[in-house]
C-alpha cells in the first residue's frame, strides 16, 4: 500500500516515521510538528490495518 496515494504529504509521513530532515536549512525553518495531519495519517493507518485484519 502506497500511503502517498491517499493524499498524505511526504513531510508528514517522514515525521510519523521519526526521520530527521537531511537539509539543515529546511530543518531550522520547519519546526512545525503538524500534529493534526499526523493524527489523521495515524488514524488512516489504524483503519487500514483493521481492514487488512478483517475487522
Amino acid at each position: 500500500e502506497n500511503i502517498k496515494n491517499h493524499g498524505f504529504n511526504s513531510d508528514v509521513i517522514e515525521l510519523c516515521l521519526d526521520h530527521k530532515e537531511r537539509s539543515s536549512v529546511k530543518a531550522i525553518y520547519d519546526r512545525s510538528q503538524r500534529l493534526d495531519e499526523r493524527a489523521r495519517l495515524m488514524q488512516w493507518w489504524s483503519d487500514y490495518l483493521d481492514e487488512v485484519k478483517g475487522e
